[in-house]
């Protein structure tokens, strides 16, 4: 098998800052073969329309930095079978990181985005970023060992963190749980001790791209929501994730909830949807009235087992939801609203309140083909979505272009 892809050292957050070789190029052929298709070289020059030399030059290329491998023989029309090309997803692998409040779940990917080893461990993130990130880094290369793999192998590292994040620098800004993050500079402290490039965005944004990339990946518009300790959204438009000018996009956790009026966000202002429809605003209220719960997974267990009170209370969330939703709707005109996190594990109650408000208030127009659905990838979206940050960067075609570039000199 061919050698491992090495990537050239990013600047900050993994952007790079080599300039651009032509295009189309290498890097453009290669899109065209991230499919899993094989194809012989002489349908690689039908597809693109250039010269037999001009592809072979660019094949070989590829095949020499492994991206590309042999996939055996097509069909003879007289003389030699024509070989068969394939994209060679095992060149590299990438590291994901999903860090929530109280744990973390890594996972080893690669370059197809499959997942070759996984863990989940309690971590807390109010530790602070030296010590968490330090521990998500022993776990990844526990993870690299177990597996067989070396550092060397590694071509990018992902991290999605419970907090917002400016995604150009991969810093967290005043993220509310996570004291002592805000401004840490993350991707040097990790590719200080695993290489580059190394890529952060909030965890609602990697969860949508990797809802996205596993369940949907022919949808061009999709909304994926968390409603679990917080509430947010990462929005997926023309395909692509939309971060917005700083990477505050998709804040939905703090718009105002119809029937917020009085109530104090821990962000300071008041009336905000997480405020009202969150897993400890939903607690609370329960606690108010005698209900005996402590925490989200409690009043998951409450609804699992038939408590009107939980199962209003979760509808009602799902309402309040559902009307900042319709916004969105109105606004952005999705094909798919997934809802995951803790809370829409619990029962149809917080997706039948959604669905309610969404398909009541919203023009027929937006909402005749909009599906409004539980996320489907539970638990994994998360790291898949951290691994596809990094696969989409490592993978364009200028990053290609960049690398077989620095193979050449």
């Amino acid at each position: 098998m061919s050698g491992p892809v090495s990537l050239p050292t990013p600047g900050a957050n993994g952007t790079s800052t080599a300039p651009a070789v032509g295009a189309p190029g290498a890097g453009a052929l290669l899109q065209l073969m991230r499919d899993g298709q094989p194809r012989t070289r002489a349908e690689l020059i039908e597809m693109t329309g250039l010269a037999r030399s001009t592809v072979g030059a660019r094949v070989e290329s590829l095949l020499a930095a492994g991206l590309l491998t042999s996939a055996g023989e097509s069909r003879s029309t007289g003389g030699r079978p024509p070989t068969r090309l394939a994209f060679n997803p095992e060149a590299g692998f990438v590291l994901g990181a999903d860090l929530g409040a109280t744990h973390v779940t890594v996972a080893l990917t690669d370059l197809g985005g499959r997942v070759v080893a996984e863990t989940s461990e309690a971590l807390d993130i109010r530790q602070g970023p030296e010590v968490v990130l330090d521990a998500v880094i022993e776990i990844g290369k526990r993870l690299l060992r177990s597996s067989g793999h070396s550092r060397r192998q590694l071509v990018g590292v992902g991290l999605g963190l419970p907090g917002p994040v400016e995604h150009s620098t991969g810093r967290p800004a005043s993220p509310p749980i996570m004291p002592g993050w805000d401004g840490y500079d993350v991707p040097a402290h990790v590719s200080a001790k695993l290489g580059g490039p190394v890529l952060v965005d909030n965890d609602v944004n990697i969860m949508a791209l990797g809802e996205h990339a596993t369940i949907y990946p022919t949808v061009e518009h999709l909304v994926f929501v968390k409603v679990a300790t917080g509430i947010g959204a990462g929005i997926v438009s023309g395909g692509l994730l939309h971060r917005g000018a700083q990477g505050s996009a998709g804040d939905l956790g703090h718009v105002a909830a119809p029937h917020g009026a009085g109530i104090i966000c821990r962000c300071g202002n008041e009336g905000c949807l997480e405020a009202v429809a969150s897993g400890p605003a939903i607690v609370a209220r329960l606690a108010k009235r005698g209900v005996q719960v402590q925490d989200s997974r409690e009043l998951l267990d409450l609804a699992r087992s038939g408590s009107p009170e939980a199962i209003a209370e979760l509808r009602q969330a799902g309402r309040e939801i559902g009307a900042v939703l319709a916004s969105i709707v109105s606004l952005l005109n999705p094909s798919v609203i997934a809802i995951g996190g803790l809370l829409a594990q619990s029962n149809d109650g917080l997706l039948a309140g959604i669905r309610e408000v969404v398909y009541g208030r919203s023009l027929p127009l937006a909402t005749g083909e909009l599906q409004i659905v539980t996320a489907r990838t539970g638990d994994h979206a998360g790291v898949i979505g951290a691994a596809t940050m990094v696969i989409q960067h490592v993978l364009s075609a200028d990053e290609v272009e960049r690398h077989l570039a620095t193979l050449a000199s």
